[in-house]
């Protein structure tokens, strides 16, 4: 690549790519139409190959334009990582963190952490942000997290995992229910039971691995509702639309009129585990994954 290729000339080109038209390019830029396709023209002159196919009035993304558009993402979301931490370095902050995590995890696990890590790295800025398992790879994967907390047992080859916590599951009753810990001996004594589960979408591998403690005690669960959020379960089954199954570090009252029996004789156990990406060069990064 030639050094007349600026970084603004990325910019234009990624507005074409994402728009697929000229114009619409154009006034997203707040530059003239004649202007932007002389700069994609230089552009592609200078790097010598053809970005864009042009049929009449359609414009489309030639092979190598693909492939740009996906590498020049990456680039400017890594340059604006930088960019932010050095800003920070600017304004008396040593650093930051954008982390993402399961709601489960907020219990114990990060609290205990950022307490720890504070006591030794003052004027770091957290970024925290309660998110599925599956949106949490996505932004690990465009540097918009730094580092994650899910439910997951693999991960794409460019993110690393490590497990931090294995814990028994929980069930979840009303608190009048006439099952508890003295008289509770399996789960198939609640055959003809409503069940109210995380929805599958929040983390398939979890999703699974609670259908197969059903599939043990030879039935299929009547599933009445489906949520992403341990406070809607809790409120659904003290009002009596069923009972569910919960990781322990979920297990917690907060007012709510239910009770919980733990499943610690059955072999299926759900892991908390931490992913981040290899290539992030966030140094805040690195602190937090040997405390861990």
């Amino acid at each position: 690549m030639g050094y007349q290729i600026e970084l603004r000339h990325l910019r234009y080109f990624l507005a074409v790519a994402e728009e697929l038209h000229f114009r619409k390019a154009a006034e997203k830029l707040f530059i003239s139409q004649p202007g932007l396709s002389r700069q994609i023209k230089l552009m592609e002159e200078e790097l010598g190959v053809v970005l864009f196919e042009r049929h009449n009035r359609k414009v489309a993304l030639t092979k190598v334009g693909a492939y740009l558009k996906v590498e020049f993402e990456l680039q400017l979301k890594t340059l604006s990582h930088t960019l932010e931490n050095a800003k920070l370095l600017h304004d008396g902050k040593k650093g930051a963190l954008k982390i993402g995590y399961v709601g489960s995890a907020m219990q114990d696990v990060i609290p205990n952490l950022l307490l720890s890590f504070e006591k030794n790295h003052p004027n770091i800025l957290f970024n925290l942000k309660e998110i599925d398992n599956q949106n949490q790879i996505e932004g690990l994967l465009d540097y918009s997290l730094d580092i994650g907390f899910v439910r997951l047992e693999r991960v794409p080859r460019a993110l690393e995992i490590k497990t931090i916590l294995k814990e028994n599951f929980c069930l979840v009753l009303p608190k009048d229910h006439l099952i508890n810990k003295d008289n509770f001996k399996s789960l198939s004594q609640f055959k003809a039971a409503s069940f109210i589960l995380f929805d599958a979408k929040y983390s398939t591998s979890y999703y699974e691995k609670v259908m197969q403690i059903f599939d043990d005690c030879g039935f299929t669960p009547l599933i009445s509702h489906n949520t992403i959020h341990a406070s809607s379960i809790f409120k659904l089954v003290e009002n009596n639309f069923g009972i569910s199954i919960i990781p322990k570090s979920l297990a917690q009252k907060r007012g709510h009129k239910i009770k919980f029996i733990e499943l610690d004789m059955i072999p299926q156990k759900t892991t908390l585990s931490v992913i981040w990406n290899q290539k992030n060069t966030n140094p805040i990064l690195n602190d937090v994954l040997e405390l861990l």
